[in-house]
């Protein structure tokens, strides 16, 4: 596990911004990873987003996909669920409310899954 400051690092005025910093954003996904099987939390134009969509697509998996701006714009709330997921870049993948990662983890994820199906 990546380590992360513990409370008692963090000043309480520090603690408050850090919880206030787009709270809307993060429970937006949360929300959406409770109700939803697959969600894609992404960037426009982002090819890996693309990728990952796509991917969900043809294997007919259904998703939810949310956007959080471009490349020039959103960045705020983007830094927001990093700091919330602890993953560095988009897309973030996450399915039955965890985080599966990127497009490069999901590919994985779905072969790894495949492979223990043919094995029960």
């Amino acid at each position: 596990m990546r380590k992360i400051l513990t409370e008692k690092q963090i000043t309480p005025s520090a603690a408050l911004a850090i919880k206030g910093y787009y709270p809307e954003v993060i429970e937006e996904i949360e929300k959406a990873i409770v109700a939803n099987e697959w969600v894609i939390v992404g960037v426009a134009y982002n090819p890996f987003v693309v990728r990952a969509r796509k991917f969900l697509t043809e294997n007919d998996i259904k998703f939810l996909y949310i956007e959080h701006g471009s490349y020039t714009s959103g960045w705020k709330p983007r830094l927001a669920i990093k700091m919330w997921s602890g993953w560095p870049t988009f897309p973030q993948i996450f399915h039955e409310t965890k985080l599966v990662g990127g497009f490069q983890d999901l590919i994985k994820y779905q072969a790894l899954k495949k492979n223990e199906s043919l094995h029960l």
